[in-house]
């Protein structure tokens, strides 16, 4: 009964991660018509594993998946890209500010020095 029931379930290949990431990737570097794809074997995938772990397992692990997901997309969308323009007096703006500053505590350590 044992070796039945194994038969029948599909086995997990490297294959078929492998292609559910690179179609991840390329909807994630902007290629959208890889979203089918994407769908396809990611489908084709959770149906294998969900034949292997019992439903809590199955929705942990989707949970998981989906909380990666929502860090690495927020992190990609602070990071300026490169090639992107900034507005250079925003920079000497905060530079200003920062030296100011520094040059504010300094003269107080040192004003605290010579009152010692």
């Amino acid at each position: 009964m044992e070796a039945q029931i194994e038969q029948q379930l599909e086995k997990i290949l490297p294959e078929d991660i492998a292609r559910t990431f690179e179609s991840a990737y390329h909807v994630f570097q902007g290629d959208h018509d890889k979203m089918e794809d994407l769908i396809k074997h990611g489908g084709s995938l959770l149906k294998k594993i969900a034949q292997r772990l019992n439903p809590t397992q199955v929705i942990i692990g989707i949970a998981v998946i989906a909380a990666v997901a929502v860090v690495v997309v927020n992190r990609s969308m602070e990071l300026p890209e490169e090639g992107e323009a900034s507005d250079a007096s925003d920079d000497k703006k905060a530079n200003a500010k920062k030296l100011s500053s520094a040059g504010q505590n300094k003269g107080q350590q040192e004003d605290k020095h010579d009152n010692k």
